[in-house]
């Protein structure tokens, strides 16, 4: 099994960093406004970084890990796979998820 560390934005480049089993499924998530809490509140819905790997233990390690650094490091992680702060899920879901 795959599981993911991300960091997702929005157009203020405010970050959230999360761990998941499913990219696909928790980004449409966040697209659709259905987590509770602080990336609704400020809508987290730009997927700007992941990375995978296949343990669980490693993985939330790694998400504390980021979540533990300072910002302008978090950025040049972002930078160093998505220069633009592109949306990495943009073309996952065919049409463009309504929110």
């Amino acid at each position: 099994m795959q599981y993911y560390v991300y960091i997702m934005s929005n157009v203020s480049k405010t970050l959230y960093v999360g761990v998941t089993n499913d990219l696909l499924h928790r980004v449409s998530q966040h697209k659709r406004k259905q987590v509770e809490g602080f990336t609704r509140r400020y809508n987290l819905t730009i997927l700007v970084y992941f990375e995978a790997g296949n343990d669980i233990a490693g993985a939330i390690t790694r998400e504390k890990e980021i979540k533990g650094w300072r910002r302008s490091k978090k950025v040049t992680l972002i930078e160093t796979m998505n220069p633009q702060w592109k949306d990495l899920s943009a073309e996952w879901f065919g049409t463009p998820l309504s929110f």
